[in-house]
């Protein structure tokens, strides 16, 4: 699914650092080694066909590497 962040992402929290992270090889095979961490937050997104929503994003972040692999996980509302 292709979406669009509209605005800020509320409420970051941090799910996972390190090697608690079940994809860490494949991150740091792609993107390389750093501090990688996944975090959850809360978005306005804009989906591919025109409509906006409120979604639970997660995604993978590291220092010098930026967000990575962002997903909807829910729709709020």
């Amino acid at each position: 699914m292709h979406f669009e962040i509209i605005g800020t992402i509320d409420n970051i929290e941090i799910i996972a650092i390190g090697n608690s992270i079940r994809d860490i090889a494949l991150l740091q095979e792609q993107y390389g080694s750093g501090r990688w961490r996944k975090l959850k937050g809360i978005a306005t997104v804009r989906l591919s066909d025109g409509t906006t929503r409120k979604a639970e994003i997660h995604w993978y972040e590291a220092h010098g590497v930026g967000r990575k692999k962002m997903k909807i996980k829910c729709f709020l509302d």
